[in-house]
């Protein structure tokens, strides 16, 4: 059993890499209404089929950019910066977009790198930022929100199978209930970190992000292809909602 960003499944069902779009979701809300709802019960149906109960959906919240030297308003202020990204080629394709220069790294090795500069930039949640000091090797954040990540608590079918039914629903229960805390504990922890970050010298910088989507439509219509018209039909119902 554990708590696993969700777009790390795409290994083993690659329809779930549909949680890794660029800019899905206009606010948290519709995330949550999405993942609560019916495209949340479609990729559980998906990872049921692999031997994995997802029982409740938490976050990891909104990914942003941080860079050494350059402030970042716009895609064209990440043209050529070699910045780290996460090894999936939906990512990479999306800073490509961007007209960035994208790149994967260990995440054990980006401190150094950044410190070095070999690379000039990187992308991660608020929380991470904070935790791993990249204020120290970076001066500025950009909020550019560009992926909402969703975190399943998950775990094994087996394992599942093997408790009574009346334990099986207070499991289910108390995921749902821990992950609407855990959710606003994201929230707040993130509005926490704008201010820690800012304390310690890194320039914040709010985003237009009109442009930034028009970028990646070319993302979306390549990878909406792969997830089907079904699931595409599902999460672009919760769009707008």
């Amino acid at each position: 059993m554990g708590l696993i960003g969700a777009g790390s499944f795409q290994t083993i069902e690659p329809r779930m890499g549909i949680v890794e779009l660029p800019y899905t979701w206009p606010s948290r809300l519709h995330a949550y209404r999405a993942y609560d709802g019916e495209l949340g019960a479609a990729l559980a149906r998906l990872m049921e089929a692999k031997n994995i109960v997802i029982l409740a959906w938490w976050e990891t919240g909104l990914r942003h950019v941080t860079t050494r030297d350059r402030v970042v308003r716009t895609p064209a202020d990440l043209r050529g910066l070699k910045i780290r990204v996460t090894p999936d080629r939906m990512r990479l394709e999306t800073f490509k977009a961007f007209g960035a220069e994208p790149a994967p790294l260990a995440f054990g090795e980006l401190y150094s790198a950044l410190q070095q500069g070999v690379f000039d930039a990187q992308e991660n949640p608020l929380s991470i930022i904070w935790s791993a000091s990249f204020y120290e090797v970076q001066k500025h954040l950009s909020l550019t929100g560009h992926v909402y990540g969703p975190a399943a608590l998950a775990i094994s079918r087996s394992a599942f199978q093997r408790l009574s039914l009346d334990d099986q629903a207070v499991l289910r229960s108390a995921a749902v209930t821990w992950g609407g805390r855990q959710r606003l504990d994201s929230i707040r922890a993130d509005e926490a970190a704008i201010e820690q970050l800012k304390a310690k010298g890194m320039t914040v910088t709010e985003v237009d992000r009109a442009p930034f989507i028009a970028a990646v439509r070319p993302v979306w219509e390549e990878f909406g292809r792969l997830y089907g018209p079904e699931l595409m039909g599902l999460l672009e119902s919760y769009r707008n909602r």
